[in-house]
């Protein structure tokens, strides 16, 4: 079972995680969904993102029930060229270095190496990749081939949609 997570932040500093567990990373079927509604999140730290989400996926992990072969984030895994840790990375040791993390960024890190770069349907416009637990070929493999003719892959968009819901939905 894979896992596709996003994170909302409301203006009163609680938050939304959404989650969406799928079997096939070619289909749009959805094998559950997933909301969480965190009452209380950290103040934004510029360079310290991490300290602001981490607490918010993990939350919303630790209510999943099968086993997961992978978890998809919004957001990089590593930083640049030197790989420096991003939210990625830090999901990746708090659930023990034992399921494999895939980022998908919309927007460029400063020096992010152009072979996490991936292009989508029409778009001339990159996603990027990077990921821990699993070779780099094989992640952007895996999200080249997702559902969807843009550049956005069906589920990601979904799960973007599903965490921004307003809260008295959840």
């Amino acid at each position: 079972m894979n896992l596709a997570l996003d994170v909302y932040y409301h203006p009163d500093d609680s938050a939304t995680v959404a989650g969406l567990l799928f079997d096939d990373w070619e289909s749009n079927q959805v094998t559950e969904t997933l909301l969480k509604s965190i009452p209380k999140v950290a103040e934004y730290e510029p360079g310290q993102f991490y300290k602001r989400e981490l607490p918010c996926l993990l939350a919303l992990i630790a209510d999943v029930k099968p086993e997961l072969e992978t978890i998809v984030i919004d957001g990089f895994v590593t930083l640049g060229a030197d790989q420096r840790p991003g939210l990625g990375t830090y999901l990746y040791q708090e659930l023990g270095e034992e399921i494999p993390i895939i980022g998908v960024a919309k927007s460029r890190f400063n020096q992010t190496p152009a072979e996490t770069e991936i292009l989508r349907g029409n778009s001339q416009n990159p996603l990027f990749v990077t990921a821990l637990g699993i070779p780099l070929a094989e992640a952007r493999h895996k999200i080249q081939t997702m559902h969807g003719p843009y550049r956005i892959p069906t589920l990601l968009k979904q799960v973007d949609q599903l965490c921004r819901v307003e809260k008295e939905g959840i």
